[in-house]
């Protein structure tokens, strides 16, 4: 294949992590940058040799030679810049969450519907190296049939930016729900959520969210699997954690507890000492095209000097950021439903919000929309 999809980055933090992946991407061209701050787009433009440079959305998607736009920019915008995109004739990618309701949520898969274009949600868990590694498992038939899910998601954000302070747990909550719901593809009908403990005064008056930890379980349309999920962000002493966690009739995968360490394989049938084994995770570099797979193992943020508060904490991603740019425009590419496309981002980050909803209810059972019939 000879055609590469021109690909806009709005966002330029968090954002420039993708340039050269996309640059060295066999299918893409690194084509437009977007951000406000003009000297940052300046800065990272020149840095990057990237001419083409908007300090206006607007005038960004008014350029016909843009084919896709990903978004990095923060979660308040989410929706509002994916439905622009999307009614200016733009394929989307956008970092997580895809919105912060219920209701822009539907919106962007109806707009999806109407305007026949791609949308993914860059969900950097379900293409991390861990991940990948439990569904080869699941796929090669080591893990038998899967009884149980579990995830978590614990962060300390003290000191991150404007939005983030007193944010509820849950309405940040697709680390966690994008493994428990992408491993067998399943959609989460309705969901259980319990709020437990506090943060600090100055923090709960913000969300008017009082919850230092939300914790829910989560039931699967059509299936008999249940999963367990849970969050938090301040005031809770832990070291970053997204964890996932599956277990099966035969296999089970555990995370380890401690950042650095390898996961856990649980064997049945095996004699009691011999039932778990540490297990190195293998890198995946090699579903990528050869030209980025080097960047499973080192990124822009990886050193001292040039550090971003998700590498800091978050471990780089598992590795996780060639596989999504790769899955993106291969959609494009090969005219399919990226993975997650917009029923399961809708579904995926839906259930976060509406956990935080039953929390604040003492645990109500809520039902989530269908997102794939809207």
């Amino acid at each position: 294949m000879s055609k590469k999809i021109n690909v806009a980055i709005v966002g330029l933090g968090f954002g420039a992590e993708f340039i050269p992946i996309y640059q060295q991407h066999p299918h893409a061209n690194m084509y437009a940058i977007c951000q406000r701050t003009e000297s940052k787009m300046n800065a990272v433009g020149d840095q990057y040799g990237i001419d083409v440079r908007y300090s206006s959305y607007d005038d960004l998607l008014a350029d016909p030679n843009v084919d896709a736009v990903h978004i990095n920019s923060p979660i308040p915008n989410h929706a509002e810049q994916t439905l622009k995109a999307l009614r200016a004739g733009k394929h989307v990618a956008c970092t997580v969450p895809m919105a912060t309701s219920v209701e822009d949520c539907l919106e962007i898969v109806k707009a999806v519907k109407e305007t026949g274009k791609k949308y993914m949600m860059m969900e950097t868990v379900v293409y991390a190296r861990e991940f990948l590694f439990a569904k080869e498992l699941y796929e090669k038939g080591e893990l038998g049939k899967v009884q149980f899910l579990k995830a978590s998601h614990q962060q300390d954000m003290e000191g991150w930016p404007d939005y983030w302070p007193g944010l509820p747990p849950m309405h940040y909550a697709t680390h966690c729900v994008g493994p428990v719901a992408g491993l067998l593809k399943l959609e989460a009908e309705y969901v259980s959520c319990f709020g437990s403990g506090t943060i600090s005064e100055d923090l709960v008056k913000i969300h008017n969210s009082p919850f230092a930890v939300e914790s829910a379980h989560i039931k699967f349309k059509d299936s008999d699997l249940s999963a367990y999920v849970y969050r938090s962000l301040f005031d809770v002493a832990r070291q970053y954690r997204e964890s996932f966690e599956v277990y099966g009739s035969k296999k089970s995968f555990e995370w380890p507890l401690i950042e650095g360490e390898d996961p856990v394989i649980h064997t049945a049938k095996k004699p009691e000492h011999e039932i778990a084994e540490r297990v190195p995770t293998p890198d995946y570099a090699h579903l990528l095209p050869k030209e980025i797979q080097h960047f499973t193992g080192k990124g822009v943020y990886d050193n001292d000097d040039n550090s971003h508060l998700s590498f800091v904490q978050g471990g780089g991603h598992g590795g996780s950021h060639p596989h999504l740019a790769h899955e993106f425009i291969s959609a494009l590419i090969e005219d399919r439903e990226p993975f997650p496309n917009a029923a399961q981002s809708a579904n995926w980050t839906s259930v976060g919000i509406l956990a935080h909803e039953s929390a604040m209810q003492g645990g109500a059972l809520i039902q989530l929309p269908d997102f794939k019939n809207a």
